[in-house]
Order: structure tokens, then sequence, then C-alpha cells
């Protein structure tokens, strides 16, 4: 689901404008990222917890060249989801939702980046 959609769904819910709802949802991401930044954490109860953590640097390995590669220490965001949410989607499994999952995932139809696309990307940063 894209901003634009969930946007749309709860203007269709609420009989809100699309522009109004698209504000406030920017400005609830815009709140989000505000608080990671200064604080660190987000704990929306019910929901989840999105926190700032240091990533280690590591030895890598270029995919291209086989040539080894040193990425350096960074900041990432995490999230934990709350027991509500993790509650919900466990209980899709053995569904018709979770095959179609599965299928999209194996296909790379879905937007999931692993741990080894974001270290392709880090290796291409540094060239």
């Amino acid at each position: 689901m894209t901003k634009k959609e969930i946007v749309k769904a709860i203007s269709e819910e609420t009989g809100l404008t699309q522009l109004e709802i698209k504000r406030i949802v920017q400005r609830t991401f815009d709140a989000i990222i505000e608080t990671l930044v200064v604080e660190g954490r987000v704990e929306l109860r019910n929901f989840g917890v999105f926190q700032v953590r240091p990533r280690a640097a590591r030895k890598a390995r270029n995919p291209r060249t086989g040539h080894q590669v040193t990425v350096p220490e960074k900041f990432v965001v995490t999230f934990k989801p709350g027991k509500e949410m993790e509650k919900l989607v466990k209980s899709i499994e053995g569904t018709e939702a979770a095959e179609k999952f599965r299928a999209a995932v194996a296909s790379g139809e879905t937007e999931l980046a692993s741990d080894d696309e974001e270290l392709n990307d880090d290796q291409a940063a540094e060239g």
C-alpha cells in the first residue's frame, strides 16, 4: 500500500478531502522522522516502536569484483511491531493471503529489501 492509497482510503472513510488527509498523513510522517532524529525513538502503542540504532562497520565483498571492502558504521532505523500487530500478522499464516505474499516475495514483486540488497547499495556508493 502506498501513501497515496492510504490517503484515498482515509478520505473515503472520513469524508475529508484527499488534500486535507494528505497534509495530515505527511505531517504525521514528518513528526515521526523529526522525533527519530532528535530523540532516537518513537513508540506508538498497539502499533510498534521505531528506534535509531548504530550498525557496526563490517567487512563485505563486492559481488562484481570479489574484492573485500569495508562498509563504514552507520545509523539505521529499526522497527519492532507491537503485540497486536504481531498477533494479527501471525493470524494470516496458512491462509491464501500468506501464499500470495510468499509468491510475490519469491518473484521479487514486493518492495522488501534484503540485507544483501542494502549491502550492494553500500558498496555501489563506495565505488
